[in-house]
């Protein structure tokens, strides 16, 4: 009898455990209402600028994934291309000394200013990182967009 109460009680709370648990993965943190660090395609803006770097091991205080240092007419930029830019058989192609234009926005975190960057344009291709909401294209989706004959 103790037995059947219990199971019972377990059928009761592990459904809806169960179901919070699925929402919570479902959704991902970024797209939560509110996020401070939520891309807002409204603020993009296009900087032009001469590579002094590309950073392709990055250490601490950086955020992860590939990194140029732009020379632009207002100073420096650390421009975080995201995990997955340097990556796969379609990498961003770019060196230091190489003039790009670079769409995307500028967020402060961990208390520097980084420009996170959703489009490279250099030597008239055009390199997308994100999509419009600031997620990475990974090399899978950049590589099965070129078998399509899309562009990102």
């Amino acid at each position: 009898m103790r037995r059947s109460v219990f199971r019972k009680l377990h059928g009761i709370i592990a459904g809806p455990l169960i179901g919070v648990l699925l929402a919570m993965f479902a959704i991902p943190l970024s797209a939560q209402p509110g996020d401070p660090h939520a891309y807002e395609i409204g603020k993009e803006v296009t900087l032009s600028g001469t590579i002094s770097a590309v950073v392709t091991k990055t250490v601490p205080g950086m955020l992860m994934g590939g990194h140029l240092l732009l020379t632009t007419a207002s100073g420096q930029v650390d421009a975080s291309l995201g995990r997955w830019a340097l990556q796969g058989k379609r990498p961003l192609s770019v060196f230091a000394g190489q003039q790009v234009d670079v769409t995307g926005i500028m967020e402060k975190i961990k208390g520097k200013e980084v420009f996170i960057t959703r489009t490279v344009k250099s030597g008239g291709n055009v390199y997308t990182l994100r999509n419009q909401h600031g997620i990475e294209i990974s090399p899978q989706t950049r590589e099965r967009a070129a078998q399509r004959g899309e562009s990102l």
